[in-house]
């Protein structure tokens, strides 16, 4: 991939990339774990289903559940993370600034996120963002979670964009790994790990720990 061409579409991941929230979700799962006598790991629980929906997560637990029953314990474990978040929504420092460029150089925006409906209202309309993406993507809509390409490639074709002309921005491995399996560039918010958390991932091509540092990117220098 040419990592220095100007993006001609950008992706957003919304929970720790949008706005730094992951330690609420953090939060939620443990209590959500204990509450159903299940061992939670904090120290790497995020890294490893950051991306993927809720339903898909609970049911490495409960295999024979069905849809409805593991629909009902994830919105149990999300109605947990939006009281407790609510009070704090805000967005990642740099965020604002840089999606103000891309709308005045017409660079189309989406959000691809494996947050349900609520969580997304959380953030997108607290903040009064919805209005700026083409569009939003979510598993809400029959997509795969991420590793799963599924909702960055809807995004790029609804943009009507060739995914390699997308960049995307990712706080969690699996999200990295859904871009490269896009055929798109990606960007690593460091809001929760480390940069070795994305070593070996050919199509990163910068890590930042917030926006703010992504200034000066040549992929960013908008035409």
């Amino acid at each position: 991939m040419t990592s220095n061409r100007p993006a001609r579409a950008l992706i957003f991941d919304m929970d720790g990339t949008i706005v730094d929230n992951m330690r609420f979700h953090d939060d939620a799962w443990e209590s959500w774990h204990v509450s159903n006598n299940l061992p939670f790991d904090r120290s790497t629980f995020a890294a490893r289903t950051a991306g993927m929906a809720g339903s898909e997560i609970i049911s490495s637990y409960y295999p024979q559940a069905a849809v409805a029953e593991l629909d009902a314990m994830s919105d149990a474990k999300e109605a947990l993370y939006r009281e407790a978040y609510l009070p704090h929504v805000a967005a990642t420092a740099g965020f604002l600034e840089l999606i103000a460029r891309a709308e005045k150089a017409g660079v189309p925006m989406a959000v691809g996120t494996a947050a349900p409906p609520a969580n997304i209202e959380v953030v997108l309309d607290t903040l009064g963002l919805r209005r700026r993406f083409s569009t939003i993507v979510s598993p809400s809509q029959g997509f795969r979670g991420k590793p799963h390409p599924d909702m960055f490639l809807a995004a790029a074709e609804r943009m009507k964009v060739d995914p390699a002309d997308c960049i995307v921005f990712e706080d969690a491995p699996l999200g990295v790994e859904a871009a490269r399996r896009a055929g798109m560039r990606a960007v690593a918010l460091l809001t929760m790990l480390g940069p070795e958390g994305f070593a070996g991932y050919d199509n990163l091509i910068a890590s930042a720990r917030d926006f703010t540092a992504l200034d000066g990117l040549p992929a960013l220098r908008f035409a």
